[in-house]
């Protein structure tokens, strides 16, 4: 069971929505922060895909989903990528399968 969470950057407005738990195929979805474009992913980690295709096994090695970067890091939820301001939780939160 995972959660889709938002989170928004209390000084210039950012926000993004992160995953949190575990897939239907025991795949985490892990949030990184990408100092190429800028901004907030999500990267599927792990579970029944990591078993045919190891590149899957860990964040390592991984580029940015929306600019092909290298530069990416787990975010700390909290730290804005566009600003380096706050990013808060909303409490605005979904189910997701």
């Amino acid at each position: 069971m995972a959660w889709k969470k938002r989170y928004y950057c209390t000084s210039c407005g950012y926000d993004a929505y992160i995953y949190e738990g575990r897939g239907l195929f025991r795949q985490e979805i892990t949030a990184i922060c990408c100092g190429g474009c800028k901004s907030i992913q999500n990267l599927v980690v792990g579970g029944i895909i990591a078993d045919v295709a190891p590149s899957f096994r860990s964040e390592v090695g991984r580029l940015c989903l929306h600019c092909g970067s290298d530069d990416i890091r787990i975010w700390d939820k909290h730290t804005c990528p566009k600003c380096g301001g706050l990013m808060e939780y909303t409490g605005e939160k979904e189910f997701w399968t």
